[in-house]
């Protein structure tokens, strides 16, 4: 850990005095009993005491301080020579008198030197001073912090590698305003909180140390004394990489090293609106989408990932993948909802620079990487956030107000303006050091209503008596904001699951200003419709045409999600009723209306090839099933035509978000449950008609209305022989007849194939 210096100071023999001299800062009587707290780890500013200080009443002569508990005796290593200081504590501070005017420069402030330590044993350190070094965080990011506004605060807390004056080391800082003291331990100092003592920045809250000789891998924690005297050893809540789980050491990580390649990626993203575009975005959860065949309880890391799953997902068709969390957290089971290092990319998938190589992969093959990230809610671990000063610092004091009693979990104090620079600092990270293209923003629902899964008595109404939660409403417009404003076409997407106004309207005009909006509606009706058995959807008919009431009242996505495949409620395919040929069937219609109704897609992982098992997060997918059914490999190809048929029409997604994207030509069918409609691109030339037979009866000669009177050819229809399906749809031309039908001024006969749907295109 020893580095050499650029240059020495010239000190002869003959001036390190055998004395003590008074500290400029402190009056003689006090010294004591600074020198004490330094001993005992309990002072805010140990640079009264340590590293260099001159005299007050002749300015040529300067102490310099060490306190090195383990040490046997310290030199003072100037020019080369090693000049023996004194031990003037026995608990080990040593100090050594200079005169300062044998410097090359009188008024350099701090000495450059070093100090030689020799441990009992005969171990011997070369060291530079921590102490010896000036605060280096400027006043104006500390107010900034303090106000909220600081946005790139990640770019000066935690730990960050530097060369101050010549010097390489690694800067710590950390915000815990209501500490009594702090410090930095680690392997390089046998974890002993006396060592490397932090140095309070006035009244920022901010503890500060430059820790010379350090670099990357270096393990650390902050050990900080509460102001209840206690002691608590907490990760670094700005951590770049941690250790893996169980363990909960931070690792000093420099994320700027990655050599990206995915410029024209960049270049196209900022020119391109996500909102008239195609999305069509697949799920992953990245410890369970594939495991090592050799070892299945061994992970792949994200290079690994990125070598499979990029090109399966391309192959299919889909614009994005969505990584489920990818913070660090403690358990396997909370699927990396329950965030201890909200910076750090989880240890469980390789190194920082394994994520940044998948994403650049992803960018490099034209797909899109979308991040869940939650700022909802962290756990109560103790290495991590949780009264991290001693205080509740990032969390409320109230339970009414900080705590999850369904989750077991804290909430954090989105009123405190720290606490929102944090976390929206650490949504413009993801963005800035990783290059991700949008983030999924989980439980909204939970953060904007105060009564969230709490009973009468068990939460606090806002000012007004309301139940809304106005600082985190504040808090999503802010980060909205800000995010749009750093990088105008990032898609942030909101799973919120009630009717609360405006979750995907701009903040200037009410919203919560997301750009998208998960539509649990829908989803939550999709899915009960298709439970039921087909004999009896007649009697369910609204809850398949009610979503076109509100599709346009938001930027919707829908979703098919992770959160529908597990606990206790099977898998899309096993949901489906009916024999193994009807539920294939059934889930190919699901897909087929989801991807034809408006609004951006979502599949969670499985779902592509008929996974029969919930998913369960320590285990592969079921990829066994591709080669014993072939029914599963025919779902495959299905949903990678599907995706093929979306990204070629812009009438899929040109005008998601508008009524004039959407007719109804028949909704009223529901004796036979079957729907028609049309999807317009902006030129309404440019349309698709989607006729959805949601029974296991074949029609023929069944009546459907059309939009035009030009003539129209099927272009796709689930019943495929090729998908697994009856092959009754008829692959011909259709002339309308101008006659009115339904909604529509041209109707036609054709023959609707059972539990299955049918798209038009004119010719």
């Amino acid at each position: 850990m020893t580095k050499d210096l650029e240059y020495h100071t010239i000190i002869p023999t003959s001036l390190i005095l055998p004395i003590l001299l008074p500290m400029s800062s402190l009056q003689a009587m006090d010294l004591n009993e600074h020198i004490n707290r330094i001993i005992h780890a309990n002072h805010y500013d140990p640079f009264q005491v340590l590293g260099v200080h001159f005299s007050p009443d002749n300015d040529r002569m300067a102490t310099i301080r060490t306190f090195q508990p383990h040490a046997a005796n310290v030199d003072l290593l100037v020019r080369g020579e090693a000049l023996p200081m004194q031990l003037i504590r026995e608990e080990g501070m040593f100090a050594a008198v200079v005169d300062r005017t044998t410097l090359p420069d009188p008024n350099l402030d701090p000495f450059v030197y070093q100090f030689v330590i020799h441990f009992h044993g005969g171990f011997v350190q070369t060291i530079n001073d921590p102490y010896r070094f000036l605060p280096q965080l400027d006043k104006d990011d500390q107010y900034l912090f303090n106000f909220g506004t600081n946005y790139r605060i990640y770019d000066h807390l935690g730990c960050h590698c530097l060369v101050i004056q010549h010097v390489a080391g690694v800067m710590f800082r950390v915000w815990a305003p209501n500490a009594q003291s702090v410090a930095v331990v680690g392997n390089f100092n046998g974890w002993d909180g006396r060592i490397h003592p932090m140095r309070a920045l006035g009244g920022s809250g901010v503890w500060e140390l430059f820790i010379p000789g350090l670099g990357e891998d270096e393990l650390y924690k902050f050990r900080i004394r509460t102001p209840q005297g206690g002691i608590v050893e907490k990760s670094d809540p700005f951590q770049f990489f941690g250790e893996l789980r169980p363990k909960t050491a931070s690792i000093v990580r420099n994320l700027d090293r990655y050599q990206w390649q995915d410029h024209a990626w960049q270049e196209r993203k900022r020119t391109i609106s996500p909102y008239d575009t195609p999305i069509s975005i697949y799920e992953v959860h990245a410890g369970s989408w594939q495991r090592d065949p050799a070892d299945p309880d061994r992970f792949l890391t994200f290079r690994e990932l990125a070598d499979k799953l990029i090109p399966y997902a391309k192959n299919l068709g889909f614009t994005h993948i969505e990584l489920m969390p990818v913070m660090e957290h403690p358990l396997d089971e909370s699927w990396g909802y329950q965030v201890t290092g909200p910076f750090s990319v989880t240890s469980r998938y390789g190194i920082p620079e394994d994520l940044m190589y998948f994403v650049d992969q992803a960018h490099l093959n034209g797909i899109g990487v979308i991040l869940d990230w939650v700022p909802a809610h962290f756990p109560k671990d103790a290495h991590s956030l949780g009264r991290f000063d001693g205080t509740a610092l990032f969390e409320h004091e109230d339970p009414r107000l900080g705590a999850h009693p369904e989750w077991g979990t804290l909430i954090y104090n989105y009123g405190r303006k720290e606490v929102s620079n944090y976390l929206i600092a650490n949504a413009l990270f993801w963005l800035d050091k990783y290059h991700i293209d949008g983030l999924r923003v989980d439980a909204v629902a939970s953060m904007i209503y105060r009564d969230y899964s709490r009973r009468e008595g068990e939460w606090l109404p806002n000012c007004y008596g309301g139940r809304e939660n106005l600082e985190a409403v504040e808090f999503l417009r802010h980060v909205n904001s800000v995010v749009f404003n750093h990088n105008p076409n990032t898609l942030m997407i909101a799973e919120e699951s009630t009717s609360f106004y405006g979750v995907s309207k701009p903040a200037d005009v009410g919203g919560l200003g997301f750009g998208f909006k998960w539509n649990m509606g829908w989803m939550n009706d999709i899915l009960s419709y298709f439970s039921k058995d087909p004999l009896f959807r007649k009697y369910h008919h609204n809850a398949l045409t009610f979503s076109i009431m509100y599709a346009f009242s938001e930027n919707f996505i829908l979703p098919m999600s992770h959160d529908e495949v597990v606990h206790g409620k099977r898998s899309l395919l096993d949901k489906m009723p009916g024999d193994l040929w009807q539920k294939f069937a059934n889930l190919r219609l699901l897909l087929l209306t989801m991807w034809m109704h408006p609004g951006k897609k979502l599949l969670f992982m499985g779902g592509e090839f008929g996974q029969w098992s919930e998913w369960y997060c320590k285990q592969s997918l079921d990829w066994h099933l591709l080669d014993q059914e072939p029914m599963h490999r025919m779902l495959m190809s299905f949903v990678g035509q599907l995706n093929g048929l979306y990204l070629e029409n812009a009438s899929l997604w040109q005008q998601d978000f508008s009524h004039h994207g959407f007719r109804w030509i028949d909704l009223e069918d529901r004796n036979n449950s079957i729907i028609s409609f049309v999807r317009f691109a902006r030129n309404h030339d440019d349309h698709l008609v989607g006729i959805f037979n949601f029974t296991p009866q074949t029609f023929f000669d069944y009546t459907i209305g059309l939009p035009t009177g030009r003539d129209y050819r099927v272009v796709f229809c689930s019943d495929d022989t090729s998908y697994g399906g009856s092959g009754s749809c008829e692959q011909k031309v259709y002339r309308p007849i101008a006659e009115p039908y339904a909604q529509a001024d041209y109707r036609v006969s054709m023959k609707v194939p059972p539990l299955a749907g049918v798209v038009l295109k004119p010719c």
